[in-house]
């Protein structure tokens, strides 16, 4: 059982969020959901320990209101960072397997907001980084320093190309080299999950996009070659608490 006089929200109020889940509950109130959207979630990514406490009852609604998924979904994308509420995360522990089952259900539906509910399913897999970082490869960048000569190198999966590339402020990414993208049956750990789950669902350019982000890219500077995934993971993954 929940002790909400404990459970301070973003604005350091502890009634107004199980009076707001109250209110959802009964009904499907815009301005109740836009509330406990600001409560439970702060700016910076930062997530009140009302927000963890909130969880389970946002995952009973998750099935037949978008606003609880992709509130749900934002709380656990972030529940790496530094809340301390750890105890409430373990409490939660079946609520979030049950939305785990209800987000792979709703991929499978081949929704509009597909990548939003794909990165809240990797959060629910304890994959915090790449829920937070993966974005949809039509202008996607990533910046990582090259594991052999530590030459800060640009990579780049989109519209306008896939490479590697030195950014010159001035005259743009330079000396690009093109990527070279894991074939389906080399891929191994979060990047299979990834991949497969994404053909499954019809996917195609988030498909295409992680074959590159787990792929090899080469450095402009040195010419070694590496993994990307791999070396921006290292660089950028949260600690978990």
């Amino acid at each position: 059982m929940v002790n909400w006089a404990r459970m301070y929200d973003c604005r350091f109020d502890t009634d107004r969020v199980p009076e707001l889940l109250e209110r959802v509950e009964r009904e499907n109130d815009d301005k109740a959901w836009e509330e406990l959207g600001y409560r439970l979630i702060l700016e910076h990514d930062l997530l009140s320990l009302a927000g963890l406490a909130a969880l389970p009852r946002l995952v009973r609604l998750a099935s037949g209101h978008a606003d609880a998924r992709h509130l749900a979904g934002e709380i656990i994308e972030r529940a790496a960072g530094h809340h301390g509420g750890d105890e409430l995360l373990a409490d939660s522990a079946d609520a979030i397997a049950e939305f785990g089952a209800l987000l792979d259900r709703h991929l499978q539906s081949r929704p509009a907001d597909y990548l939003a509910t794909f990165r809240a399913l990797l959060a629910v897999r304890e994959q915090y980084h790449w829920a937070n970082a993966l974005g949809d490869f039509t202008d996607d960048f990533y910046h990582l320093a090259c594991p052999h000569c530590a030459a800060e190198v640009t990579i780049a999966i989109g519209d306008h190309g896939r490479y590697s590339a030195i950014r010159d402020w001035n005259l743009g990414d330079v000396d690009r080299r093109d990527l070279r993208p894991a074939p389906a049956e080399e891929l191994l750990g979060v990047g299979r999950w990834m991949h497969e789950t994404t053909v499954r669902d019809g996917e195609a350019l988030l498909a295409k996009g992680i074959a590159h982000l787990f792929g090899k890219a080469e450095c402009p500077t040195c010419a070694s070659v590496f993994t990307i995934a791999d070396e921006y993971e290292a660089a950028n993954r949260p600690v978990l608490q």
